[in-house]
């Protein structure tokens, strides 16, 4: 699915959900179509400058399946900071950012893209507060793990909890505003 209502290709989009948007409803923060998890929805139009372009940073917490087992030294270069390409082709040397091996969790359903289960992987839990574009990929192919799933899990307090793929769940503006630690201005 597309994080967004409307496209001009014949893709699945957040409209196709059994949920009654109201007008004016748009994605604040996107995923990409490979990606899954936690997105906001909102009316608010501050909501996306509140988060996004404020001098807070906010921290973006993501579970990823990466192909191969990850080494100690994969895991410290990835805490410390790797270079990856951005816009224009330039070098980015990222922010440290906290990375954790960990477990499948018990709880998660099954992605949108099938593994093979008998080819070794890892599964990780990245937290950081910069979003470069397909960042966490680009982290994770520079020190030779692809991402095969990744689920954006919290932004901030804001947690995805036990939500399925196309379930949404309301929640009063004061309670985003207080869980994304932002202030409604």
């Amino acid at each position: 699915m597309v994080s967004q209502f409307l496209s001009s290709e014949k893709v699945n989009l957040l409209g196709d959900l059994q949920f009654d948007f109201p007008d004016g409803t748009y994605a604040v923060g996107r995923l990409d179509n490979h990606s899954e998890g936690l997105l906001i929805l909102t009316t608010n139009k501050k909501v996306q400058r509140l988060l996004f372009l404020s001098k807070q940073p906010h921290r973006r917490k993501y579970l990823v399946l990466v192909k191969n087992v990850i080494s100690r030294e994969s895991l410290k270069l990835l805490r410390e900071g790797v270079s990856i390409k951005i816009k224009g082709g330039l070098h980015y040397t990222t922010l440290p950012c906290e990375v954790e091996e960990v477990s499948k969790p018990e709880n998660l359903p099954e992605g949108m893209f099938a593994y093979k289960k008998d080819i070794p992987h890892s599964w990780l839990t990245i937290s950081l507060t910069e979003g470069k574009y397909h960042q966490v990929r680009k982290m994770l192919t520079s020190v030779k793990h692809p991402v095969r799933r990744l689920v954006r899990v919290s932004i901030d307090d804001l947690e995805i909890g036990d939500l399925v793929p196309g379930e949404v769940r309301e929640i009063k503006e004061e309670e985003i505003f207080r869980k994304l630690k932002i202030e409604n201005t």
